[in-house]
């Protein structure tokens, strides 16, 4: 038997194939004795020795696949291990022991990637496609790549209870789940990405864990806080007493998912449910650990965080979190309105006018710190110094489709015209888009909460899901909440799987999405705009004017209108004047036949500036050789529609 202290370990927990053995590690600090149950044709249990602080570790002969358990106190019961790498059985089964290093990697020459001028794409494995799996995930990638995806975010792929679910009730941190594949499984999608130039990050929550499965407190209490109110579950304790393994335990998961995963980063769920006095916070633990467990690759860390506190953004040696990226809530519910015309429930601060638009596109957040009716309290900081690539816009993500009554896409409940002019805004305006799956063919499945939870659970997921959507007016009525999909039912789950086929049968938004895309590679102005201005041009238009360098040439206009065609004249905006000697060509269109548009018209005439409806155009600086009549006379429209 060798202790932890004899032997070097890549973690400070789990079990670790060392020199011939399988090294166990294991904080419980409640237990006077800890044994590894062995399963390896006999169940034989050895005893772990203690260390100081609670650990206990020991070394056993092992290999890969040797399946195993925890017995504290020679109780009857054997439970997983807490910081298990697969769970063949799911998260009540045995744990297994698992050699990284048997897997092939190919990406050596990958660098990693950087936040700016990325695409992302929100990615749920179980309904990414039919099978559910990595293996069949992979076979997609070349497609998303040559569309012009460049980063995966995939939701939680942790190990949590039941047959399907989003994910965020994971319980077992270190284990991909078994219902997607095995370990190697994972380790080949993220190869097949690096191979085909595409980063992946993975969705992880700390804020709390699933109620089925969790046995952490088993081992000690003090893995939760009670200091805290949870809105999930119980949060994790970062701040009290015995907290020091926790952090521990938190900031070697996303040191592991680096270093045998080869992973790009983390999309950090719920930041604000991390609850922390410490003189450093979590997060930027996590951040510190992720980086130096990446070595020379670069990686970035994205957040979620609803009060918009964008010193999570700041630099660590300026009191920020050292985060690179958080998402952009505020322009989706812009988004949302703007789309559907409905403003209810926590989307009641916005209207989705072109100011908003304009200064999402400028500013990032609409809300830094003004007061927020809907919450009772001042919202969101200032991103004054940031760049611009640090906030994520998308227009859907898992949330925002599934809190609805029918779990359907924007494309299905607006208008055309209206949807191409808003993709366009989101691929061409934002350095961060993001994309969720499906969403680049307009898939007509739906995205629904669904989890496959057990007993009183099933009710209680229910009605509480029921609870939540009621704070919407127009789903609040009971003959409403009775027709909301049952989330426990296979069949919920089975109709949020994407139908590939989509992507010819829905040939015509295929093929926006990937012009736009290709667009946005294309044109210096789009991707690293030094400048970006923009002005109201009526009730639902407005102009983005994109100043790439001192290269007049490579200046570029984006005309939006969500709404009735409009008529400009007189112009008197500068923004819509071209550069000296040069005048505007029309370079691409949402009104293209090809995308299901009306037709595309000119922009820019000597009677004015005709703006078509619901469209978006992009127009660019080219050479003016024509002789301009200067004498021609004014007209007026009106049109504030």
């Amino acid at each position: 038997m060798h202790t932890a202290q004899s032997v070097k370990r890549c973690s400070p927990i789990g079990a670790e194939l060392i020199e011939g053995k399988v090294n166990f590690r294991v904080w419980a600090p409640v237990a006077k004795t800890v044994e590894v149950a062995l399963e390896n044709g006999l169940v034989e249990s050895v005893q772990l020795e203690p260390e100081k602080d609670g650990y206990f570790s020991g070394s056993v002969e092992g290999a890969d696949g040797l399946r195993y358990g925890f017995r504290l106190d020679q109780s009857d019961r054997i439970y997983p291990d807490p910081a298990s790498r697969f769970q063949p059985d799911g998260v009540h089964g045995a744990s297994e022991v698992v050699d990284p290093s048997l897997f092939r990697w190919t990406d050596q020459n990958w660098r990693g990637v950087q936040i700016e001028d990325q695409v992302f794409y929100e990615m749920h494995i179980g309904t990414f496609t039919p099978e559910g799996s990595w293996h069949a995930a992979s076979r997609q990638l070349p497609e998303l790549a040559e569309l012009g995806i460049s980063v995966i975010e995939l939701m939680p792929a942790n190990e949590f209870a039941g047959r399907f679910g989003w994910g965020y009730d994971g319980v077992d941190l270190f284990a991909p789940t078994h219902l997607y594949g095995r370990p190697d499984d994972f380790r080949a999608f993220v190869d097949c990405a690096h191979a085909l130039g595409v980063a992946v990050i993975l969705d992880v929550v700390y804020n709390h864990l699933g109620p089925d499965g969790n046995y952490l407190r088993e081992f000690s209490p003090d893995y939760f806080s009670t200091r805290y109110p949870g809105e999930w579950g119980e949060p994790l304790n970062f701040d009290g007493k015995n907290s020091q393994p926790v952090r521990e335990f938190v900031t070697a998961n996303t040191a592991y998912w680096i270093r045998e995963y080869h992973l790009d980063g983390f999309r950090i769920d719920a930041t604000q449910g991390l609850f922390d006095s410490s003189p450093e916070h979590i997060i930027t633990s996590i951040s510190k650990a992720s980086r130096v467990a990446a070595g020379k690759r670069s990686i970035v860390i994205v957040g979620e965080n609803e009060p918009q506190d964008t010193q999570l953004l700041r630099r660590v040696e300026k009191g920020g979190s050292g985060c690179d990226a958080l998402w952009n809530d505020d322009f989706h519910h812009s988004a949302r309105v703007a789309l559907t015309g409905n403003y209810e429930a926590y989307f009641s601060e916005y209207r989705g006018t072109p100011q908003e638009f304009i200064s999402a596109v400028k500013r990032g957040y609409l809300f830094q710190g003004q007061h927020y009716v809907w919450q009772k309290k001042r919202r969101g900081k200032s991103t004054r110094g940031l760049s611009r690539s640090a906030l994520i816009a998308y227009i859907q993500n898992h949330d925002q489709i599934a809190n609805s009554a029918t779990g359907k896409r924007f494309h299905q409940l607006t208008h055309p015209g209206r949807y191409r002019a808003m993709t366009a805004l989101l691929l061409l305006g934002f350095p961060s888009p993001m994309l969720f799956q499906g969403q680049e063919f307009a898939a007509s499945t739906p995205f629904l909460y669904f989890g496959d939870m057990a007993g009183e659970l099933r009710e209680q997921v229910r009605k509480g899901r029921a609870d939540f959507l009621s704070q919407f007016p127009s789903i609040a009525h009971p003959d409403t909440l009775a027709q909301l999909a049952v989330p426990h039912d296979p069949q919920t789950f089975e109709r949020c799987k994407l139908d590939f086929r989509e992507r010819e049968s829905h040939a015509e938004a295929y093929a926006l999405h990937r012009d736009l895309l290709r667009l946005r590679q294309n044109e210096t102005a789009f991707r690293s705009a030094t400048e970006v201005d923009g002005a109201v041009l009526g009730a639902r238009s407005f102009v983005l004017h994109f100043f790439p360098n001192n290269d007049e040439d490579d200046d570029r206009l984006l005309v939006v209108n969500f709404g009735f065609a409009k008529t400009l004249s007189p112009a008197p905006e500068p923004l819509l004047a071209p550069p000296h000697g040069l005048r505007w060509e029309q370079l691409w269109s949402s009104d293209a036949l090809r995308y299901g548009g009306a037709g595309m018209i000119q922009l820019e005439t000597p009677d004015g500036w005709k703006i078509p409806p619901e469209s978006a155009t992009v127009l660019r600086a080219v050479p003016d050789h024509t002789e301009r009549n200067s004498s021609g006379s004014v007209g007026l429209s009106d049109d504030s529609r």
